[in-house]
């Protein structure tokens, strides 16, 4: 429970202990549930609440900062991070509204049962006066659900942007201190909840060109109170353009794989080319998707399980499939016994990526000098590729 600014506390939580968000996503360094106090001459104001597991802790810091009456609760997002403590909060706070956008109240009636006439609809650059502090709410869809949405406050160039700008970090600093720690954690957000919807994201980033900000209050993470440096992050991330880098996330059962992998990997470094090799066995997804966020090309290395694609091998081009980077080219490597459909099954688990598929290099039982010559190839070929879409100094 820290003060950013004369009218606004930060009350949510630091979930240092998490180590899995959504029972998907690593989270090697914890993450927090942002909620935002705003203290008005004449009304109090409530953005975002916290995570069921934490509403103890939520309606502690309320009672130790004598919060005896809350007239607005504002949820930016329905999912039960943001919004799993707004029951509890209308049991203390009976008079209070709940303020948000037509598509957000219908998901929060779905999700936690809250009765109609509890809700106060607001649309987008609407105001709402808390007396000398002014509310405006900017509906930004996609930031990643339907009905996401940030508000400004406007006297005092705050943005509390919901998962926008977000970062799973558990940090007792309240406000970045350093970029050098956040970036990482900041672009692991962005690649596992943003990235499939990069096109939307960028048309929100130029929504809010036209606000004067001195701060961005995230509902995950410290607060910026440089908002350029992050800003600056997320217009590269959602960018189209790729860096001369190649992502190699491969899985090997009997060696094979392997040691066409480490050849090849070899022979894109000699040719100047930044790889990242991920063996998917015991791969940290997160470090898999930061890795897609920018890079030029993927392939993927596979044996042959019953005639398809290792399932961790398919598991990462699914998972490739649905974060949809901006990736723009895509090949196989791999090994087999006595044949298959192993290219057929991976590149169809990739329909979303708009990449171009290079010809595979499989071998027949374990490589041999040919196979290693033909790796070489293509390692030739794409660095050709990355020097035709003018990505290599």
């Amino acid at each position: 429970m820290e003060q950013i600014s004369p009218t606004v506390h930060s009350l949510g939580a630091i979930d240092w202990d998490a180590r899995l968000f959504d029972r998907l996503i690593p989270l090697p360094d914890g993450t927090s549930y942002n909620a935002y106090l705003i203290r008005g001459s004449e009304k109090t104001a409530l953005i975002d609440t916290v995570d069921p597991d934490k509403t103890q802790l939520l309606l502690g810091n309320l009672k130790k900062l004598r919060v005896d009456k809350i007239d607005y609760i504002i949820p930016q997002h329905s999912e039960q991070d943001h919004s799993g403590s707004i029951p509890d909060l209308l049991m203390r706070y009976p008079a209070a509204q709940v303020v948000t956008n037509p598509r957000c109240k219908e998901m929060l009636i779905d999700l936690l049962d809250i009765d109609d006439d509890k809700f106060m609809t607001i649309q987008d650059n609407q105001e709402l006066s808390l007396g000398d502090r002014t509310l405006r709410f900017i509906y930004l869809p996609w930031v990643h659900w339907p009905e996401t949405m940030g508000t400004y406050l406007l006297e005092e160039k705050i943005l509390f942007s919901c998962d926008f700008f977000g970062a799973h970090l558990a940090t007792s600093h309240l406000f970045v201190e350093d970029t050098a720690t956040v970036y990482e954690p900041a672009k692991r957000y962005y690649a596992e909840i943003m990235m499939p919807f990069r096109r939307q994201i960028s048309k929100n980033l130029k929504k809010l060109d036209a606000l004067d900000l001195e701060m961005i209050a995230p509902s995950h993470g410290p607060v910026h109170k440089k908002p350029e440096f992050i800003l600056k992050a997320y217009k590269g991330w959602g960018a189209d353009t790729v860096k001369n880098e190649v992502v190699v996330p491969y899985v090997s059962m009997h060696g094979s794989t392997a040691a066409m992998v480490s050849h090849f990997v070899e022979a894109l470094i000699e040719r100047g080319i930044t790889v990242h090799q991920f063996e998917l066995s015991t791969v940290d997804i997160g470090k898999l998707a930061i890795a897609l966020v920018d890079a030029a090309t993927v392939v993927i290395g596979s044996p042959t399980v019953l005639s398809g694609a290792h399932p961790k091998a398919a598991y990462a081009a699914f998972l490739a499939n649905a974060l949809k980077p901006k990736t723009r080219f895509v090949s196989i490597i791999g090994s087999y016994s006595w044949g298959g459909k192993m290219v057929e099954q991976l590149t169809g688990l990739l329909p979303n990526l708009n990449a171009e598929i290079i010809d595979p290099v499989l071998t027949k039982g374990a490589p041999k000098t040919d196979d290693f010559a033909r790796l070489d190839k293509l390692a030739d070929t794409i660095l050709a590729k990355h020097e035709n879409i003018g990505i290599v100094r």
